[in-house]
């Protein structure tokens, strides 16, 4: 089975490779699992902290159990680095768990693309900081971050 194209299409560019990273970031604001999954070939590899996910299958239930646990999740991602097919980035997520503790993730992520666009490796490290309601950074309605929202940078993440 062929996948579709998904662009922007590698060899990245400065400009396309930031594109990529964006709605890599959208998508994954949307918490629909289903919709995630689309983004990554059919044979996908993750690896996210500790554990191994392979395929579009293992990841659609990967992510619905992870938004179940991450209550409010916003996430901003940022360009790192690319060459080729590949692109480095670095993040941050803010959710609550079901007893309301607030968290933010930090974390990298390094992605390998197929020429179809589609990501065919993830590798994510992640660390959860316990922070106060307060001390919150991330504040748009549930979904797509706003453009006049501050990215990572501007946040002095």
């Amino acid at each position: 089975m062929t996948d579709a194209q998904r662009p922007p299409l590698p060899p990245f560019t400065s400009e396309t490779a930031a594109e990529k990273v964006r709605l890599a970031e959208d998508g994954w604001n949307s918490r629909d699992p289903g919709k995630v999954a689309l983004a990554y070939t059919d044979d996908s590899q993750w690896r996210n902290r500790a554990e191994f996910v392979n395929g579009r299958e293992a990841i659609v239930a990967f992510l619905a159990g992870k938004w179940r646990r991450e209550l409010d999740y916003r996430l901003i991602k940022e360009l790192w680095a690319f060459d080729g097919d590949r692109i480095a980035v670095r993040f941050a997520y803010e959710w609550h768990d079901d007893s309301g503790n607030w968290f933010r993730s930090f974390g990298n992520e390094n992605w390998e693309f197929s020429d179809s666009g589609l990501m065919r490796k993830r590798y994510a490290c992640i660390n959860d900081l316990p922070i106060r309601v307060q001390d919150r950074g991330f504040h748009w309605p549930l979904g797509r971050r706003p453009d006049d929202h501050p990215g990572l940078s501007e946040l002095g993440f």
